[in-house]
């Protein structure tokens, strides 16, 4: 049973794709924990798996993208006609940062919960944001 919602950004759906903890961390708690994506932000990490990333890290896509479909079966992703409601909303908390963050943002006030991401930009956007360094103990305490 799922008691507990968060909001994936797209760093974090690149990192599970490229490295080993925050998949094991999704994979771990998908149980106990419903992860969700903004259909932008599952393209934004699909764009850059599929150039710059494929290029730097010397991957092939019959490796990457089997990961990266793997990882979205796990995680809902929120169509971009539901979030485009809350844009205007979205994009006043993030613009003086980052406005194309909006999607995630807008994610995040949709459920009610936080952000699990890496960038820096959330902060100040009045919701809640976890890092891979810290997120465990907000998907441990059930």
């Amino acid at each position: 049973m799922q008691h507990k919602r968060l909001v994936i950004d797209a760093n974090i759906l690149i990192r599970a794709v490229l490295g080993h903890r925050v998949r094991y961390l999704i994979e771990h708690y998908c149980g106990s924990v419903a992860f969700y994506t903004a259909e932008a932000n599952a393209a934004e990490a699909e764009i850059y798996l599929s150039t710059e990333l494929m290029t730097k890290h010397n991957l092939s896509e019959s490796i990457w993208r089997p990961v990266y479909a793997g990882i979205l079966n796990t995680v809902q992703v929120i169509a971009d006609d539901i979030l485009i409601e809350l844009e205007s909303k979205a994009k006043s908390r993030i613009s003086s940062r980052d406005v194309n963050d909006w999607p995630a943002v807008a994610a995040a006030l949709l459920l009610d919960c936080p952000v699990w991401t890496e960038d820096k930009d959330f902060f100040g956007a009045g919701i809640a944001t976890w890092t891979t360094a810290t997120v465990e103990l907000y998907l441990a305490d059930i």
